[in-house]
């Protein structure tokens, strides 16, 4: 955790001089709304206007959550190793999207409660799952750590092998009434107002997943002071895996893509333990569950796709892909005012 401390706000120089190219493009400024945004925040984090993301991989962090026993999911436990194995193998619904946009997957087992043999699955194994948050604490602080830590190494490994961005993703079932209880506590709502259907739960099912949330912040009593803490009390392993995935990005400059509501609650956790993130993460959608856009707006990010998209594995950080090399295309090879008779665009005031 000693790089927290070290890791600074993105270049705002390269910023500033993206947002000039951007304007030096024949078209009304800012018509390309949240995508030039985007382009700038890249060129800020590489430290140049001439940006590059050809080298793209999604990142899919696994785990398991105790909390499963309380009923609050519509399937088993043993679907995230199920899952978790497609993914690994290119079997999965993540494969199948990234395929039409060149993105390499990562399958990383960072809390999956059995174990898998599967080559192609990263082992990085911190807990057999959590504990069930409405009896005990999620993790030990040590696990948190160590979580966070395979996160920051990842960043490292795939800042080393020449990535250029990643795509955060996660596989854990009952995740989302973590994901649902860390939101209530950071956003200071109440446990009605945060959490949704999930996978997909009957009117029953959902009452009970709000009871778990509200039975295990009032057990654990989490912090929003302490976002460390918060995890360990109510969080997951994938959960403060991807936490440590942004904290890494923003460390070794490599901009990062928020998926869903489980990874907008992981970002904002490392919004919370260093502010300087937010610089170095891109939104991709809204999430179809309540506090997506809570959590966004906590880390103070906009997304570009709302869409209803609540599939997880990093499915809707994928489609971010597409929309920036579209946007990219735009900003390298459109005509530009000195080269046309077209009057230049001046700002409104």
């Amino acid at each position: 955790m000693d790089m927290i401390s070290r890791i600074i706000p993105s270049d705002k120089t390269a910023y500033n001089a993206a947002k000039k190219r951007w304007d030096s493009i024949a078209k009304p400024l800012g018509s390309f709304g949240i995508l030039e945004e985007m382009v700038q925040k890249i060129a800020a984090v590489q430290g140049t206007a001439d940006i590059d993301i050809s080298k793209r991989t999604a990142v899919i962090m696994c785990g398991d959550h105790g909390v499963v026993s309380e009923g609050v999911t519509q399937c088993g436990q043993e679907v995230t190793a199920e899952c978790a194995r497609a993914i690994a193998e290119g079997r999965s619904n993540v494969n199948a999207v990234a395929s039409a946009y060149n993105i390499e997957v990562l399958a990383v087992d960072v809390g999956i409660a059995s174990d898998i043999e599967c080559d192609k699955l990263i082992h990085r194994k911190v807990v057999y799952g959590t504990k069930n948050i409405t009896i005990e604490s999620a993790m030990t602080s040590e696990e948190v750590e160590k979580a966070i830590a395979v996160g920051t190494e990842l960043a490292r490994e795939l800042k080393e092998a020449g990535t250029k961005i990643i795509i955060s993703g996660e596989m854990g079932i009952g995740n989302t009434t973590s994901a649902s209880a860390l939101a209530s506590v950071i956003l200071g709502l109440s446990p009605e107002e945060v959490t949704g259907r999930g996978a997909g739960l009957s009117t029953e099912g959902l009452h009970r997943k709000i009871s778990a949330v509200s039975r295990a912040i009032e057990l654990n009593r989490p912090s929003v002071e302490r976002p460390l803490e918060l995890l360990e009390k109510v969080g997951g392993a994938e959960i403060a895996a991807m936490t440590g995935l942004f904290l890494g990005g923003a460390y070794y400059h490599i901009p990062v893509i928020i998926d869903g509501v489980i990874s907008a609650a992981a970002a904002a956790v490392a919004y919370m333990i260093a502010p300087h993130c937010a610089d170095y993460m891109l939104a991709s959608h809204c999430s179809g569950e309540p506090a997506g856009e809570g959590l966004l707006s906590y880390c103070g990010l906009k997304a570009p796709i709302n869409a209803g998209l609540r599939l997880g594995e990093g499915t809707g950080g994928v489609l971010l892909i597409p929309l920036l090399d579209g946007a990219i295309s735009l900003y390298n090879n459109s005509h530009r005012f000195e080269e046309t008779n077209i009057e230049r665009y001046v700002e409104l005031k």
